[in-house]
């Protein structure tokens, strides 16, 4: 076999990639039917960028570690050059101002900060001595690096962006071995400010969406309209679902954001339960691989940085499937390779290219230890 196919192309990862490119495929299908039968706007631009991020992503494969750990830093102060210019020149857009203007592309700053908090801290920790794991300098100076992007993020405002990076930032802590119970007073610190942030922290429209997630019913045509029409799609799908290109909820537009927020959605009312048992089961195949990189990396650098990066895919697919079906607010979060959005697929595709730079890695490392 190994005469037939080049060993660059039979040594990749191929039981992540093929259910990764199946998933992809799907959601193109799903929006084709989103726009009423047409590749136009979404399934066409969806694959589009799919295929131009999937190279970016074998570039990042090729990336070597030294060079990685080098631009660390480098990388996580621009992109927090670029959210601070975001709030002095940002576009804005449906009352949010996220995005920069560069002329030839519109830039989403806070997107590259997921990834990008994940691997500053990975390279923090690793070249922590080991005895100051449990020490406040552990925690004091990767807080406030995850601190500084959460607070411009949320003044933009992006909650739910805002909520991923701490996210990511927060496993690649606790996996660091920081002690447990700080983890546990963080949680219960937490919990006594919650009221404080509901009423004086979050805006009036993201009180709706937090209340309307208890009771969407209590006003289905105004804040609770997006959860109930999503549950009613999801539910009206059944097992088998009404056929492809046959969703009433989508086509009528009854359901906002049919090819976004809400493509599973969308997805499930066509396709039943069966496609989103299929839509689970790839994106468990893609993150336990993405564990198992992680488990089999040699050094402490490499097993964070891999961790970290499966914990950002999995808050994005955790949390849209939750606010699809009303367990969640809708805090504009989209699934992973089956929304249409440049975002989305840029950030997501950095994470895949990060765990096949870190597999690589572990390919070539000779057999010992974890190190720094």
């Amino acid at each position: 076999m190994n005469s037939i196919v080049p060993e660059p192309i039979a040594r990749q990862p191929w039981g992540m990639l093929i259910p990764l490119f199946m998933l992809v495929a799907f959601g193109a299908a799903v929006l084709y039917s989103a726009a009423g039968g047409a590749m136009q706007p979404f399934a066409a631009s969806h694959l589009f960028r799919f295929g131009v991020f999937l190279v970016m992503a074998t570039v990042i494969a090729a990336i070597p570690r030294d060079l990685v750990r080098t631009l660390t830093y480098p990388a996580y102060m621009a992109v927090v050059v670029m959210l601070i210019a975001v709030e002095a020149m940002g576009a804005l857009r449906g009352g949010s101002q996220r995005w920069l203007d560069l002329g030839f592309m519109v830039l989403q700053p806070s997107e590259l900060m997921k990834p990008v908090i994940v691997v500053t801290l990975a390279q923090f920790y690793s070249t922590l001595p080991v005895g100051m794991i449990g020490g406040w300098r552990a925690l004091l100076l990767p807080g406030a690096l995850v601190a500084v992007p959460m607070g411009l993020v949320l003044m933009q405002p992006d909650l739910g962006t805002a909520l991923a990076i701490g996210f990511g930032g927060g496993v690649v802590m606790l996996l660091a071995g920081l002690p447990l119970r700080w983890f546990i007073a963080g949680g219960a610190a937490g919990v006594v400010a919650a009221p404080l942030m509901f009423f004086f922290g979050l805006k009036e429209y993201q009180q709706r969406r937090v209340l309307t997630m208890f009771d969407p019913e209590a006003d289905a045509l105004g804040a609770g309209y997006h959860i109930t029409q999503s549950k009613i799609a999801i539910g009206s799908g059944g097992l088998f679902g009404k056929g492809f290109n046959e969703g009433s909820q989508s086509h009528l537009q009854y359901l906002p954001e049919p090819h976004t927020d809400f493509v599973f959605a969308t997805m499930a009312e066509e396709w039943g339960l069966i496609g989103g048992l299929f839509v689970i089961a790839v994106f468990s195949i893609i993150l336990r691989w993405g564990l198992r990189v992680a488990r089999d990396s040699r050094d402490r650098f490499a097993s964070l940085l891999a961790a970290g990066m499966v914990a950002t895919i999995f808050f994005y697919v955790a949390v849209n499937l939750l606010m699809v079906m009303g367990m969640a607010p809708v805090v504009g979060i989209p699934l992973p390779f089956m929304s249409h959005g440049g975002s989305s697929m840029l950030t997501n595709m950095i994470c895949i290219g990060a765990l096949l730079m870190v597999n690589r890695w572990n390919r070539n490392a000779p057999r010992g230890g974890l190190s720094g």
